[in-house]
């Protein structure tokens, strides 16, 4: 057998291994189970290639996501490595014939979802392996307290009973110290190494932006830097608007989230990749696994949920080494719709056990029957039936999720949603110019108070109701009121299903342990305030807050080159000043003032706008116009 650094040099073209590697490397092959935390673009997955390799027996991989699977598969195909992988879609006889190929050893490397661990299929199969690395990819996924837990993957523990002898390899980017405890405990990790490079990164400027105007920032950002970059938002709608509006502007760009087809995300990526097109727009199903070295800048339009993915998702901007910046636009209003998720994702006990009767009664799953049944997910007609509002339901029924009783399509492919796009005046417009459409914005508009603030769940079917239409009327108005851009209409995927993973049980059997539940509730909120104080801390540098948030303090520096290192290094009085000598000649509106001063070569208007409104240097009146008084 070659040793490590002709392998390393045979398989990824590198002569000398990137920091901790090989020390990691030692560690599976000496049969330690090893615990490892490697930034974004840090080399994860040689960590556990090389060593199966080196090892006789196949390497089992657990990965929650199809397209990271099969992309792993397909480069170590490439490099005539036997791979194989299984994914939802997959007939049993396909499946059959990948689980007889690892039995008879001639496959290396197994893919598979936390999902499929507990299919007897897999485990009769399974046990009868000869295994020599259990490796576990986006270990952060098995801890409830963590940003993406995933409930299956507490079933990968159970997979030490067939092979208790073979080591098991856990591998995140993104863990806090009181996760990184959940992961080793949760996966029963006996005497782990543990393994842990510093998350610093020196080419990559953090930087948060406030801004009202998103798409009039982003613009500025994308044409003031070269190179690829990715543009995340949370919803799908939004990729394509906005990867619409840069196409508009000359910049090529293209639009990836989970709704397309495989063979588009596909040859959109590959696009992407090959440099063809500049920019991807994208929700956070994009990015993960993808290794592509020249991303010049990352920019959230939305603020993240956690700390955690914001840092995954801005790190895979200047893998190369190169400057590279990761910028998150903030509104005035983002915290407000944070917190009105947050409020929205825990309902009450009680509530959950509703929700669970109401889901078995409407899909008449008899007491202790219905296992691994599935259905077309009617959420809105649940709700309808049963009197419950969708969102919160869909909040209970993913505690149902958690509670191993069901399993559930994603959330955007759940339900409707409407956001309208215009103000009072052009709605007022409308009703006046178009009475059927008028009457049905105004039935909208009693029905679903937020829609002017953010999109909301939405049931065509109630809609019509009140609004004396049929379903098919109300579809068509809402495409046509979203062609004249005056509302963004997403209408429910076809058919998203809902699994009921175990027998019913009696409703009132459902049981969350109480301290569970606070604690779930406690680490959100924590999650939350952790984002709304990086967002909201304009003294300490970006960098160092992010690392402090991952443990790493000792040592820190100061980047120099984030918005809050350069409002320390730039005379800030200048750009004041400025604006104070600009409204002694009278009122200005913010983006006058802002155009402006940095025609004239300032930077950084709005942010100095907003401090000294805070401190009340200079005032807005009811009209929109700064003043000094």
């Amino acid at each position: 057998m070659p040793d490590k650094l002709s392998l390393l040099k045979r398989y990824w073209g590198h002569t000398a291994f990137r920091p901790l590697q090989e020390e990691i490397v030692d560690s599976v092959l000496e049969g330690n189970d090893t615990m490892v935390l490697l930034p974004t673009g840090g080399g994860k997955t040689l960590c556990y290639q090389l060593p199966a390799l080196m090892t006789e027996g196949l390497c089992l991989v657990v990965s929650p996501l199809i397209a990271l699977m099969k992309d792993q598969v397909q480069r170590l195909n490439d490099l005539r490595l036997k791979a194989a992988c299984i994914v939802s879609g997959m007939s049993r006889s396909d499946v059959s014939a990948v689980l007889t190929n690892c039995l008879c050893g001639t496959v290396k490397f197994l893919y598979v979802s936390p999902e499929r661990l507990q299919q007897r299929l897999f485990i009769e199969h399974f046990r009868k392996m000869k295994v020599c690395l259990i490796a576990v990819d986006e270990a952060h996924c098995v801890s409830q307290w963590g940003y993406d837990f995933r409930p299956p993957y507490l079933q990968i523990a159970a997979l030490r009973e067939y092979h208790p002898e073979v080591p098991m390899i856990a591998l995140t980017a993104t863990a806090t110290p009181a996760v990184v405890d959940d992961i080793k405990q949760r996966l029963m990790l006996r005497n782990p190494r543990h393994f842990q490079s510093s998350f610093a990164r020196a080419n990559l400027c953090y930087s948060v932006a406030y801004d009202d105007n998103k798409i009039a920032r982003l613009l500025r950002i994308v044409k003031e830097n070269d190179g690829s970059g990715i543009v995340y938002t949370r919803s799908r709608r939004a990729t394509q608007q906005v990867a619409d509006q840069l196409n508009a502007e000359g910049i090529a760009a293209a639009y990836y989230h989970a709704g397309l087809e495989a063979k588009e995300r596909d040859r959109r990526q590959l696009l992407w990749m090959q440099n063809k097109c500049r920019v991807m727009v994208a929700t956070n199903a994009f990015g993960m696994g993808i290794d592509k070295p020249n991303v010049r800048f990352v920019v959230h339009l939305d603020v993240p949920e956690s700390l955690e993915a914001y840092f995954q998702e801005a790190g895979r901007a200047g893998r190369d080494g190169e400057p590279a910046k990761a910028v998150l636009l903030c509104g005035s209003t983002d915290t407000t719709t944070l917190e009105h998720h947050f409020e929205n994702d825990f309902p009450t006990i009680k509530y959950i056990r509703n929700a669970y009767r109401a889901l078995c009664n409407y899909y008449k799953i008899p007491m202790g029957s219905g296992a691994d049944s599935r259905f077309d997910f009617q959420l809105e007609e649940v709700c309808g039936s049963y009197g419950f509002y969708v969102r919160d339901f869909y909040s209970a029924c993913r505690f149902l999720e958690r509670a191993g009783l069901v399993a559930l399509p994603d959330r955007e492919d759940a339900y409707s949603s409407l956001f309208v796009t215009v103000g009072r005046d052009e709605l007022y417009r409308l009703q006046v110019d178009n009475i059927p459409i008028g009457n049905l914005l105004q039935v909208l508009l009693r029905m679903y108070p937020g829609l002017l603030s953010e999109p909301v769940p939405i049931d065509e079917r109630k809609i019509a109701t009140r609004s004396l239409l049929d379903v098919g009327q109300v579809m068509a108005m809402l495409m046509q009121l979203h062609a004249m851009h005056v509302v963004e209409y997403r209408p429910r995927p076809t058919k998203p299903q809902i699994i009921f993973t175990s027998p019913r049980v009696n409703d009132q059997d459902i049981s969350f342990d109480e301290s569970d539940y606070d604690g779930l509730k406690a680490a959100a909120r924590q999650r939350l305030d952790a984002v709304k104080a990086y967002i909201g801390n304009t003294t300490v540098c970006r960098s160092r807050q992010l690392l402090a948030y991952f443990g790493e303090t000792e040592g820190v520096l100061d980047c120099g080159r984030c918005d809050v290192c350069m409002k320390g290094s730039r005379k800030e009085t200048d750009v004041a000043t400025a604006i104070i000598d600009e409204l002694k000649r009278g009122k200005q509106s913010p983006q006058a003032l802002q155009q402006l001063l940095e025609n004239k070569g300032y930077g950084d208007v709005i942010e100095v706008l907003r401090e000294m409104l805070d401190h009340k240097e200079v005032y807005l009146d009811p009209n929109m116009l700064l003043s000094l008084s």
